[in-house]
């Protein structure tokens, strides 16, 4: 049964009705599949984070966990789909193709063990379990990298947990389910894209095989963002604009080359936002210890001369003759890079007794990290009850078209549109308005197409209206003159598509205008 208490919203809590209602009328390898949306619409939001081989992902998947446990060497497991859950104990479950399990410790470093003691071939995923308070509301997914050599490896982050095997109490298993069933309710809900320097064609592919490959659904601005990562590794002098103005260059090069990516990947991603994922690794998993301030303050203490020569490379840092042992110097370097090691020696030098602590806050707060997870609250956390509705409502949809009954399908098809018909079904056709406008389904007007991806991809009243700071009375004010407008172009001058956008957004507005009053 579906847990009730730990649905995201109203909306999840129609759809699963809905599959309890048609269960008895459907096939029961059907009624397998609608059981396991259920099972997921209770569960947290799930969030995979993916992107291109080294491109740090793991790396950020530790920092937003706050705890290092995502191998970040090659390895067995960084081959493998690993999934990070809640649980009230910790523990790693290997799950192979079959459906059995392999419950095995963590290692002693903490992280998830790097020999398995299994034949990878024939295993499906990794569910790591982890007595964190992060992840009660969100479920991390950590994927191998795309673009890997290693086809096996692109596969699994393609396939997306497509061959997991699970029990759901009196209706089967989801292993019953064919192939095409099995994706329809396995893939992930939301999508954190992780990119390095320029963004690539072949990044723009990878990022549409990711997408198509989530439970066949296409990702949007609702549900998928990117972060720029390594963004210390940008060399100012290569971004135009990046050497004026006042802040840190390498930050500003780091912004202005997101802000271009942004555009690249739109209508794909909500935003791309920079991120150092190394030291917000360090100093939020606890990689940065006062061992590291200490180390930190020898350093400050060189001469200018010195110490500006020693941070011109990895290799000149590590080597040059220093009372700081050299073996010291390259542990600090991975933990901080030669941007973070820099940064933290200008807080030593302007505030001498600063502590370790807040040696590590300034390092957190230098990583973006926090802009990150402010978006992801804003773009995913916040719309969880539509993005977990809608994709449920697809894999429904998609496990209907799988079972090749035309009654089936047609009996599903009505009960959806029953669904959608109820008022509290609007934030799903507002998800769906803007799916289509951001794929390009529906021809519109450039600055129209802004709009509708404004409105539909933020959850804050005064950035939907793109009035951020605006008075109350102001903001409804707009809200009502933008309803109108959207309403007259529905009834004048739209295409048919175009119409069916506009009303959409018309009651957007009008439902955003009553909130406000």
């Amino acid at each position: 049964m579906t847990d009730q208490g730990r649905l995201a919203g109203p909306l999840s809590l129609s759809v699963a009705n809905l599959c309890r209602r048609l269960q008895p009328q459907v096939s029961p390898r059907t009624a397998a599949g609608f059981a396991e949306v259920m099972r997921r619409l209770s569960a947290p939001l799930q969030v995979a984070v993916a992107g291109r081989i080294k491109s740090g992902k793991s790396t950020l998947v530790n920092a937003l966990i706050g705890r290092r446990v995502a191998p970040t060497d090659v390895g067995e497991c960084t081959r493998l789909v690993t999934r990070f859950q809640y649980g009230t104990v910790d523990r790693v479950e290997v799950v192979f193709t079959d459906g059995h399990k392999q419950v095995l410790p963590f290692a002693a470093d903490g992280m998830i063990p790097a020999e398995l003691g299994a034949d990878i071939s024939k295993v499906s995923h990794i569910e790591a379990y982890l007595t964190n308070a992060v992840l009660e509301d969100m479920t991390v997914i950590d994927t191998p990298g795309l673009g890997s050599l290693d086809a096996a490896s692109v596969s699994r982050t393609e396939e997306l947990l497509g061959a997991a095997t699970r029990k759901d109490t009196g209706a089967g298993e989801i292993g019953e389910l064919d192939p095409t069933s099995r994706n329809a309710v396995a893939g992930a809900e939301a999508v954190l894209y992780v990119v390095t320097q320029g963004v690539r064609a072949d990044d723009q592919q990878a990022l549409a095989a990711f997408t198509a490959a989530t439970a066949s659904r296409e990702a949007g601005p609702v549900n998928a963002i990117a972060v720029l990562n390594k963004a210390d590794t940008i060399p100012a002098e290569s971004v135009q604009g990046a050497e004026s103005g006042e802040g840190d260059p390498v930050w500003r090069a780091a912004e202005i080359l997101a802000e271009k990516q942004a555009a690249l990947l739109k209508p794909r991603v909500a935003d791309v936002l920079p991120v150092i994922g190394l030291i917000a690794e360090s100093a939020e998993a606890g990689g940065f210890t006062s061992a590291d301030a200490e180390t930190l303050r020898q350093l400050s203490k060189l001469d200018d001369p010195t110490l500006d020569t020693m941070l011109l490379g990895a290799d000149i840092f590590t080597t040059w003759d220093c009372e700081v042992p050299s073996g010291t110097r390259l542990r600090l370097l991975e933990k901080l890079d030669l941007y973070g090691v820099r940064r933290a020696i200008e807080a030593i030098r302007a505030e001498p007794e600063i502590t370790a602590g807040a040696l590590r806050r300034m390092l957190l707060e230098v990583s973006g990290l926090a802009a990150v997870r402010a978006r992801l609250n804003v773009v995913f956390a916040a719309r969880a009850d539509g993005i977990k509705a809608a994709a449920a409502l697809a894999s429904v949809t998609a496990l209907a078209h799988a079972s090749g009954d035309p009654a089936e399908r047609q009996r599903v098809h009505d009960a959806i549109e029953v669904l959608l018909a109820k008022p509290e079904a609007h934030q799903l056709r507002l998800l769906e308005a803007l799916t289509v406008v951001a794929a390009g389904a529906v021809d519109m007007p450039e600055d129209l197409a802004e709009e509708v991806l404004r409105v539909g991809s933020n959850a804050d009243i005064d950035a939907q209206l793109g009035m951020p700071g605006a008075a109350r009375p102001e903001l409804a004010a707009h809200a009502l003159e933008r309803a109108g407008w959207w309403r007259s172009f529905a009834s004048f001058g739209a295409t048919p598509a175009q119409s069916r956008v506009a009303h959409v957004v018309h009651r957007s507005y009008f439902l955003i205008w009553q909130q406000l009053r």
